[in-house]
């Protein structure tokens, strides 16, 4: 085993990974619509949508924020306007499967509490991460999958929304271009860029100290047999706790190898590792190690933030403690 694994398990039987409620914290929200942005193929147009998009999902969550709502608002308010913009994989702009069909998981974590909800490979879903957070407060489960979480959305009075609903001209050109590439011999090999990025995500901390994180994802392009990947998957591609809050995005069968989101919380919180640090290692190293790519967004108990990648660009945006807003893609 290596040392470092030694030493977290030494700590995480001393430390405890909730940390007390302070009342004036200034907020901080940090957002991604994913890794693995390739330049050549981002036009004007789709730059300035993407980019419009990123605003606004940024402006509902910080509101909330500012509102002195809970963390926890703040992640499902941001998360949920990205997935109603086709521009991004999650929701309503959710790649297709090899069977031409939308398999959507999503996820959403309370730091102050450690309670966390999911859901993997629903199809008539408008906004899963509204769903997650309904297994995590009205279900005595964390994770919930296809005909089952849909069974219990139905409970919850959530809409089933028709599958031509998430049907784009894009993600559809996008699956046709990949069968293509099976048929030439390519199936599941190298997996091109494009086919295993877009999730979206955000972690937030909110005024009273705590923190929460969320992602959302359509998975990968042309992915077979029920694949769920690491955003729904607590530790993996989503975690928060007393001292850190993560949401991943790229390639996930690295994140649930190396555990990533709880990995960098552990880290900060146990190994008083800078968040910084904490996310470069975890993501830009050990992922990238095993042969995986993608990036991250994180934020830590005192406000600071790190949006690590190792792609050509991350959509992302966020409010830090000067409260200014920014939005960018590349480096």
């Amino acid at each position: 085993m290596h040392p470092a694994r030694h030493l977290l398990l030494a700590a995480l039987a001393t430390v405890s990974v909730i940390t007390p409620a302070r009342a004036d914290t200034v907020p901080v929200l940090v957002i991604h619509g994913g890794a693995g942005v390739i330049a050549s193929s981002l036009t004007p147009e789709k730059r300035q949508a993407v980019e419009a998009a990123l605003s606004r999902a940024l402006h509902d969550g910080y509101a909330a924020l500012q509102a002195g709502r809970p963390a926890q608002d703040a992640v499902t308010a941001a998360i949920t306007v990205l997935e109603d913009d086709p521009h991004f994989n999650a929701g309503r702009g959710a790649v297709f499967t090899h069977d031409g069909r939308n398999e959507m998981d999503a996820a959403i974590m309370d730091g102050a509490t450690l309670r966390a909800g999911a859901v993997a490979g629903v199809h008539h879903i408008k906004n899963p991460i509204l769903l997650a957070e309904a297994v995590m407060e009205h279900s005595p489960h964390v994770l919930l999958v296809g005909d089952g979480a849909e069974a219990f959305a139905r409970t919850q009075g959530f809409t089933m929304m028709p599958e031509a609903y998430f049907r784009t001209d894009e993600r559809w050109t996008q699956l046709q271009k990949a069968l293509a590439d099976d048929r030439a011999g390519g199936k599941h090999a190298v997996l091109p860029l494009d086919r295993h990025f877009g999730t979206v995500g955000a972690v937030a901390l909110d005024r009273q100290g705590h923190l929460a994180a969320g992602t959302s994802t359509g998975g990968l392009t042309d992915k077979l047999y029920g694949r769920v990947g690491d955003s729904p998957l607590i530790g993996a591609g989503t975690y928060a706790d007393g001292n850190c809050a993560f949401s991943g995005t790229g390639w996930g069968e690295f994140y649930i190898r190396t555990v990533a989101a709880h990995a960098v919380c552990v880290r900060v919180g146990l190994l008083h590792q800078p968040l910084s640090d904490a996310a470069e290692e975890v993501v830009n190293r050990e992922i990238p190690a095993l042969g995986g790519n993608g990036g991250a967004i994180a934020v830590d108990a005192t406000g600071h933030i790190a949006m690590p990648f190792n792609t050509d660009g991350m959509y992302r945006a966020w409010v830090g403690q000067d409260g200014v807003p920014h939005v960018a893609i590349f480096r």
